[in-house]
């Protein structure tokens, strides 16, 4: 018997979502938020680092991204 596949991650529906993956597809390393604030063009602030941050965290709770480490985050690797 076959097992059916795993369903698709859902990423939220906000663009930030979609820059911030595209970031990650671009990359093989993990990175921290203040990098991918810059990989996306945004003023290195802290307020965008704290907003990406969150993002990331959201993305590592629905297991679309990991946080290897405190602050780094990654795709999964398969």
């Amino acid at each position: 018997m076959e097992l059916p596949a795993p369903p698709a991650l859902k990423l939220p529906d906000h663009p930030a979502y979609q820059q911030i993956m595209a970031v990650f597809a671009a990359t093989d390393h993990p990175l921290r938020a203040r990098q991918v604030c810059e990989a996306m063009d945004l003023p290195v602030a802290p307020n965008n680092i704290n907003n990406v941050r969150l993002k990331l965290k959201r993305l590592a709770d629905r297991g679309i991204m990991a946080e290897t480490e405190p602050g780094l985050f990654t795709l999964p690797r398969p």
